[in-house]
């Protein structure tokens, strides 16, 4: 789950972080009203979505009037934002942050991401910040400093200190950048967030360690922990298609091909649009029905992906174990004929009561095309599509 910047920062000033002070805004009014509470003579004023390259798309502003401020606002709120995460349609803008600016002296990165190997929270930090640390990564992996936090221990003021300094912050700040970096993860760690990243980490010509902009991502299967954190959530930024799948426990990606997948188990969800694409076609969505998947849920598993104008055809690809291939072939037909279906559909099914499902789909008098192997389905779906 994601939130807005304006919510993580409210999330970090719990841990001691400190932020520039602002306010979030759903008008034009109430951003100069904003403003006008902050004071000073200049104000930034930030489009709130759920992509980062705000920048870069126009929707970070500097002004240094109040005039300005109401002309820029009203240029950000409403527009189309595009940047390289929201893709090339874009996200309406329907808040901004206002907040007060900022003497900026340096600009450095510090995120924190559980890495997988050594079962640790990583504190990563370099002193590029501003920069996509993906490109950081890529083109100077030398700037990029980390540390494996014990959990035992959290992150210990020798470790704070030790990075702080590695990535540029003045030594008379440096007991400023511990507070932070010891927030940010006393923040990362309670929360059971994902990612938590602040970029830039700013020092202020006169000194003080400020998190300009920051990005919060949490675990969803802790989120029942989090009553607080779940009522951020803005369904405005979600996909409709994958808000209506949470509500049957399916998980369900957009995507941009126009073959719908349904499948049980998200390592063969993904070997399925593998196959697909290895026989020249693009999957429209991932779908994991799980293990217990009933009728019902593949009933709406269909309805949910033939919302979607662009798919074509469906492959239906189970691997019986936990479940039963009749349940799904039963799931299969009701949903078929529930939603009238009027594009090809081809199922592949192997394993517990692997006969019997596909009893069940040829005894349905549906026009659904069976297939023994991955490749099989992926071939003849793919071929299905093409000829129509």
């Amino acid at each position: 789950m994601k939130i807005h910047e304006y919510q993580g920062k409210e999330i970090l000033r719990k841990y001691g972080v400190a932020t520039p002070r602002g306010q979030a805004c759903f008008s034009v009014d109430e951003a100069v009203a904003a403003a006008g509470s902050l004071g000073g003579k200049v104000w930034v004023v930030k489009a709130q979505i759920h992509a980062g390259g705000r920048g870069k798309g126009g929707g970070v502003k500097v002004a240094k009037s109040l005039d300005e401020l109401r002309q820029y606002a009203g240029q950000i709120l409403g527009m189309q934002l595009k940047t390289h995460q929201t893709g090339p349609e874009g996200q309406k803008v329907r808040r901004l942050l206002v907040e007060e600016g900022a003497d900026i002296k340096q600009e450095l990165y510090v995120g924190m991401v559980v890495d997988r190997v050594t079962q640790r929270v990583c504190l990563m930090a370099s002193s590029e910040g501003g920069m996509d640390i993906e490109e950081v990564a890529a083109h100077t992996p030398e700037k990029i400093h980390k540390v494996f936090v014990d959990p035992a221990t959290g992150l210990k003021d020798a470790e704070a200190d030790d990075v702080a300094l590695k990535i540029g912050v003045p030594q008379a700040s440096v007991p400023q950048a511990r507070v932070i970096l010891q927030g940010l993860y006393q923040a990362f760690w309670e929360t059971d967030a994902s990612l938590a990243e602040i970029n830039p980490l700013i020092v202020t010509g006169d000194g003080r360690v400020v998190a300009l902009d920051c990005k919060i991502n949490f675990d969803s299967n802790a989120l029942f922990r989090h009553p607080d954190i779940v009522a951020m959530r803005d369904l405005d930024e979600e996909d409709p298609a994958e808000i209506e799948a949470s509500k049957f426990d399916l998980s369900y990606i957009s995507l941009d091909g126009n073959i719908g997948c349904l499948v049980n188990g998200a390592g063969l969800a993904m070997a399925t649009m593998d196959t697909i694409k290895l026989f020249g076609a693009e999957p429209a969505n991932f779908l994991d029905v799980g293990g217990g998947a009933t009728t019902e849920k593949v009933t709406e598993a269909f309805k949910i992906m033939l919302k979607n104008p662009k798919v074509k055809g469906i492959m239906v690809n189970i691997f019986g174990g936990i479940m039963k291939c009749d349940t799904i072939a039963e799931g299969v037909v009701a949903a078929a004929r529930e939603v009238d279906l009027a594009v090809p559909l081809v199922v592949r099914m192997r394993g517990t009561n692997e006969d019997l499902g596909k009893r069940i789909l040829k005894d349905s008098g549906l026009p659904i095309i069976s297939a023994d192997t991955m490749a099989q389905a992926a071939e003849k779906i793919v071929a299905a599509v093409s000829a129509n």
